[in-house]
């Protein structure tokens, strides 16, 4: 009966792992193909449409855009969430589930009706420009990455260290950036990484933020596919998945993905 309960299971998973690869594979074979459609398999092998990438004007455009609105919509992510990470894992006070739940709400939220409410916010209500809007928008829908990682590096901590600095005459500022910040550094450095990819890679809420003259890559790439059907956007798709299987072995290295399991 076990014999059976363990072949079902790697049936199973071999059918997820098939449900969950075979499009990348499909992806990628199309995007290195030689015909002007989308193939698979492909007639031959091209890197034209990886070439045609950096042709294509809003691309680049957008990328720029969307790597600027991710980086610094990360950082003020940081500076805001850092600091809450440590107040809600150091002390306990009145309030404190209601801080949890309000910082965790953009996961809980759908995309969609967190992204309408920002549009009736900031750019009906407020007529905030739209990079102001689009950047605010990022910075709130990434924070709960922040929080829940820079959190997990915390409860790794000992605090007696830092009460033992204080007890030397530290000030909590300067023990805070002595102390507590160098030892849970690694935890910083995978809540950018982890923050930097949800938000470059953000659809739901980017689509109600973005106006003219001011787009992210990944609505550039859903409007392309609307009017070309070429392989351009499975070249740009390979090189995002690239990017992102970097950025998710640096975590890796630096943290260990089983961190996030704790």
């Amino acid at each position: 009966m076990k014999k059976n309960n363990g072949r079902l299971l790697t049936i199973f998973a071999l059918f997820v792992y098939m449900f969950t690869l075979v499009p990348l594979v499909i992806i990628t074979g199309a995007a290195f193909g030689s015909d002007d459609y989308l193939r698979f398999p492909p007639g031959g092998f091209s890197l034209k449409w990886v070439e045609n990438i950096f042709r294509v004007e809003m691309f680049v455009r957008t990328f720029k855009i969307s790597l600027e609105v991710a980086v610094i919509g990360t950082m003020l992510a940081l500076i805001v969430g850092i600091p809450a990470a440590y107040a809600l894992s150091r002390y306990d006070f009145s309030g404190k589930r209601f801080l949890q739940g309000v910082f965790l709400s953009p996961v809980l939220v759908p995309g969609i009706v967190f992204g309408f409410s920002l549009l009736n916010f900031l750019i009906i209500k407020y007529q905030m420009p739209v990079y102001t809007s689009l950047l605010i928008g990022h910075t709130v829908i990434i924070m709960p990455y922040i929080i829940r990682v820079i959190s997990s590096a915390l409860e790794n901590f000992d605090y007696s260290i830092e009460e033992a600095a204080l007890s030397l005459g530290a000030g909590k500022i300067k023990t805070f950036f002595i102390i507590v910040l160098p030892n849970i550094a690694s935890g910083v450095i995978a809540a950018f990484i982890l923050a930097f990819i949800n938000s470059f890679n953000n659809v739901p809420v980017s689509i109600f933020l973005t106006g003219p003259g001011v787009s992210t890559l990944p609505i550039q790439m859903m409007s392309y596919v609307e009017y070309y059907f070429d392989p351009t956007i499975a070249a740009l798709s390979v090189i995002l998945m690239g990017m992102t299987i970097i950025l998710m072995l640096i975590i890796e290295k630096t943290l260990g993905l089983n961190y996030f399991t704790k």
